[in-house]
């Protein structure tokens, strides 16, 4: 029974378990099944909402218009002032039928942007699937899924920003254009209006650009060259960016093959011609005939394809930097007759050295946007000397504390771990010097021994706080041993000499302007501090001696009356070049001058096109300088002088020593140099070098007779050396050629000297002595005159005067006119006629002849001096 009773309980138990176990599968089955009905009304509540917020954005879309869905839409460009300078559109546009666009063409466009372009109703959803994929993992807008009616849309209608908005309007604007349009007129439209770079719209154009051709003359790589561009018009352009053109075209011709558009053959033999090989030559490509700024519009467009390729396209206002009077200016210079060959070519930057603004550039010489930017894309051309202030002697006075008299030695010297000698221009040696004249004297082995000295990892980190992106510094790159740079570049890492160490990188966009009037500020407040401000104006004092200094490499950039400072530079061929292209020696390949003043920092470069064309002479290389100094002559007449700052003090330093020490009251004055220095950092220290062996001489040693007492009083002036006291000085004389007597020592500065004789020439002297050393003589010489007798006359026989005759004296006073003492009152001129007896004034009486005066009482006296 008990049994049975346990029994029972037991399958109570079991029951309960089993009634709790049902009862939890049946509350997850009821949580789930809440869950899926949630998600689908959120679902379907989304859908709901996302197509009503489609239908929202697409009721706001703009009207189809026929205009602007066939010509492009104009961009603006405003210069500092607000004045537009350039307005994009049709100016340059070849407009093409599509019965006449070649089938090639079709099919590498189509292969490229859009292959089920004559299959969908303006969206291509398989296309958008996977673009939905990227977007959800990468992020939105990192991959696009637009076909070309989209294109066409957007570049007519819409803005390019990726919002859903626009994203919804040009959907529905893309459905709307495929119902109004048949495909073969809506691939017409993209097919004209597409951006192809620069101010160059649609394939027509394109071709006639690059190549100089009609449509039905391209061959296959050509066409698969002009495919690639539209994704990125500028940076696939194959005049400045061959590599990614060239890299671009051969994906387009993969893409062709893909779809069967061409034999893998035909892709293949088209791969293997460069892309180079068949555009315009440069010297055939014709300018611009009347656009101005050209070089500065390549330079705001391409900095708008960094931010967007498609952005030209969208109707934008584009607010620059560029200063009209100073690219006037720079455009006179560059395009004159300032070259010494016909072939030399330059590049110009101006850059306000306050905000890193791009104000001017020139481009090149006679520049048309079919031309390489030698002032913006002019990256591979090595800046010789110029690297010198940025890799060695601004981060030694940085990181140092050097002064500018710091010691180094010219000296022969090897690149370290080789046996390659490091070679200066004159190709001579000269001994200790400051690191101010290894400046200016641009001499290469002190600065690679700077170089040394501050480390090539700290140089390479203070040259990248300038936006000059080096990845490795060594011992040539001191001497412009580097990749390359632009002037753009160039000017902006000057400019923060001349702003106190401040520095932004160049630009020449301030802001974007949409068709909806959003704006879009691209200018940024980023100037950064890259050196203390005395490193800043340490450095521009060297520089200062470039152009100043009668040893200095840049004197032809001088402007009188301008503060300036600046530096030259020169690059030189490597020895394989030399002998591959068989070079003359001494030949160059680069010539710059980097300077700047308070309100602007200028780079300039000259060079031939081709870097195996060599320079040869000295009138090449000066051209970038005569430029300069054109240029600031002008933009910089009224700019201020440089400021010395707080932070740095001078102090006179004896050349040589080492650490440096103050010159001594001994030391010689060509060893003297007035020097800056880092505040709290100068020397305490007097050289003790040199002492004192001669005291300077008197000077301004006078001598003046007195004939009265026959005596000369002697003065002279004298400063005596810091420390000496206690000066006398020995007076001498030498009469004519007798020898030097000694006349008296005193420590007055003046004496007199008695008892002089007439007829004799006396010479003073007179030496400093102090503390047993002497000084030259100073010297003085006078001449006493001869004393003279007078010499006695014979008394004159009276003589009887005729009647009427009168001795009279030039001004008419006779005496004894008449015959008696009558004032004749005659002129006494010796042509005037003798008057008939008594005429005149007198009083008509007789009188006897006066008495002869004595002899020599008459005569002059005669000065004994």
């Amino acid at each position: 029974m008990a049994n049975e009773q346990r029994t029972r309980q037991q399958i109570r138990l079991e029951q309960q378990k089993s009634k709790k176990k049902t009862k939890g599968k049946t509350g997850k089955r009821g949580i789930f099944k809440k869950i899926f009905l949630a998600l689908v009304a959120i679902g379907l509540i989304g859908l709901l909402s996302g197509f009503g917020l489609f239908v929202y954005y697409a009721s706001s879309a703009p009207p189809l218009d026929e205009e602007s869905l066939k010509d492009p839409i104009s961009s603006t460009f405003l210069d500092k002032n607000g004045e537009a300078f350039y307005t994009s559109g049709t100016e340059n546009r070849i407009y093409v039928n599509f019965d006449d666009i070649p089938q090639q063409m079709e099919d590498a466009i189509l292969a490229t942007e859009d292959v089920r372009f004559y299959d969908h109703m303006g969206m291509d959803f398989l296309r958008l699937g996977s673009a939905v994929i990227a977007n959800v993992t990468q992020g939105f807008g990192a991959q696009g899924a637009s076909t070309i009616t989209q294109q066409v849309v957007k570049n007519s209608f819409l803005q390019n920003e990726k919002t859903l908005k626009r994203k919804a309007q040009e959907a529905w604007l893309s459905f709307q254009l495929e119902r109004a349009y048949d495909k073969e007129e809506i691939f017409e439209m993209y097919f004209n209006k597409i951006l192809m770079s620069g101010r160059n719209y649609g394939f027509g154009t394109a071709a006639d650009y690059f190549y100089g051709k009609e449509l039905n003359e391209l061959e296959l790589h050509e066409i698969a060259m002009l495919a690639g561009i539209p994704q990125s018009p500028n940076n696939y352009n194959p005049f400045n960016n061959p590599e990614l053109a060239e890299k671009r075209r051969n994906t387009v011709l993969h893409l062709m093959e893909l779809h069967g558009k061409i034999t893998t053959e035909e892709a293949d033999a088209a791969r293997a011609i460069p892309v180079t090989e068949t555009l315009i030559p440069e010297d055939q490509r014709q300018a611009s005939s009347e656009l101005k700024y050209e070089a500065f519009i390549d330079i705001v467009e391409s900095e708008l394809n960094k931010i967007d390729p498609s952005l030209l396209s969208e109707g934008i206002t584009v607010h620059t930097t560029l200063d009209p009077a100073v690219q006037t200016k720079v455009e006179e210079v560059i395009n004159s007759d300032i070259y010494a060959t016909e072939k030399q070519q330059a590049g110009i930057a101006v850059v306000d050295p306050k905000t890193g603004a791009l104000v001017a550039s020139g481009g090149a010489r006679n520049y048309s946007n079919r031309g390489w930017n030698y002032a913006y894309d002019n990256k591979d051309r090595q800046p010789g000397s110029t690297m010198k202030p940025l890799l060695a002697y601004a981060p030694a006075i940085e990181n140092l504390n050097w002064s500018t008299g710091q010691t180094v030695v010219d000296e022969q010297i090897t690149y370290t771990g080789t046996d390659q000698v490091v070679r200066n221009f004159v190709d001579r040696y000269l001994g200790p010097m400051t690191m101010r004249e290894a400046l200016y004297r641009s001499q290469n082995t002190p600065a690679v021994k700077t170089l040394r000295e501050v480390g090539l990892d700290n140089s390479r980190d203070f040259i990248n706080r300038f936006g000059l992106g080096i990845e490795n510094v060594y011992e040539s790159s001191v001497l412009g041993g580097i990749e390359g740079i632009s002037p753009m570049t160039l000017a902006g890492a000057y400019s923060a000499f001349a702003n106190g160490g401040y520095h932004a990188e160049p630009y020449a966009i301030e802001k974007i302007v949409y068709r909806d009037g959003e704006t879009e500020d691209v200018l940024k407040n980023n100037l950064e501090t890259v050196m203390k401000d005395s490193t800043a104006y340490m450095v521009t004092d060297m520089l200062r001696d470039v152009l100043e200094n009668q040893n200095g490499t840049g004197q032809t950039a001088a402007v009188p009356g301008i503060d300036l400072a600046g530096k030259s530079g020169t690059s030189n061929y490597s020895a394989d070049e030399i002998a591959t292209n068989n070079l003359p020696s001494g030949s160059f390949p680069d010539t710059w001058f980097a300077g700047y003043s308070t309100d602007y920092s200028v780079a300039i470069w000259s060079g031939n096109s081709k870097r195996s064309e060599p320079m040869t002479s000295a009138e090449e290389r000066r051209v970038p300088q005569q430029m300069f100094k054109q240029i600031m002559t002008t933009i910089s007449a009224n700019a201020a002088d440089f400021s010395r700052p707080n932070s740095v003090v001078e102090a006179t330093i004896e050349v040589g020593t080492s650490p440096l020490q103050l010159a001594s009251e001994f030391t010689p004055s060509n060893l003297r140099r007035t020097e800056l220095f880092v505040r709290g950092s100068e020397p305490t220290a007097v050289s003790d070098e040199y002492e004192l062996t001669e005291l300077p001489a008197p000077t301004g040693l006078a001598a003046d007779f007195d004939e009265s007492n026959a005596s000369a009083t002697l003065r002279w002036n004298y400063e005596a050396p810091e420390g000496v006291e206690d000066v006398e000085f020995v007076v001498s004389v030498r009469v004519n050629d007798g020898g030097a007597q000694e006349v008296d020592t005193t420590s007055d500065t003046g004496l007199i000297v008695r008892d002089l004789q007439p007829g004799n020439t006396y010479t003073f002297s007179v030496v400093a002595t102090a503390e047993g050393i002497s000084s030259a003589p100073a010297t003085v010489s006078i001449t006493l005159a001869e004393e003279q007798e007078p010499e006695e006359e014979e008394p004159a026989e009276p003589t009887e005067p005729e009647p009427g005759e009168g001795e009279g004296d030039e001004n008419g006073n006779g005496n004894g006119n008449g015959n008696g003492n009558g004032n004749g009152n005659g002129n006494g001129d010796e042509s005037e006629e003798p008057t008939e007896p008594g005429e005149g004034e007198g009083d008509g009486d007789s009188e006897e002849p006066t008495e002869p005066t004595e002899p020599g009482t008459d005569e002059e006296e005669t000065n004994s001096n």
